[in-house]
């Protein structure tokens, strides 16, 4: 492959393929009934684990 090969694929179908995936991450996020989970995993770095002592 050649530069020009690899840009005009990066151009076009690599375009596409990061926006699927941005749009697929979005949408993950942001469907109904994850903020319990979201707000669940907010709160992990604040956990006292004291059974790792």
């Amino acid at each position: 492959m050649d530069y020009h090969t690899m840009r005009t694929f990066a151009d076009s179908w690599g375009l596409l393929a990061m926006l699927v995936f941005f749009i697929s991450a979005s949408a993950f996020v942001f469907r109904p009934g994850s903020r319990d989970a979201s707000a669940e995993a907010a709160l992990i770095p604040l956990k006292d684990d004291c059974d790792e002592r």
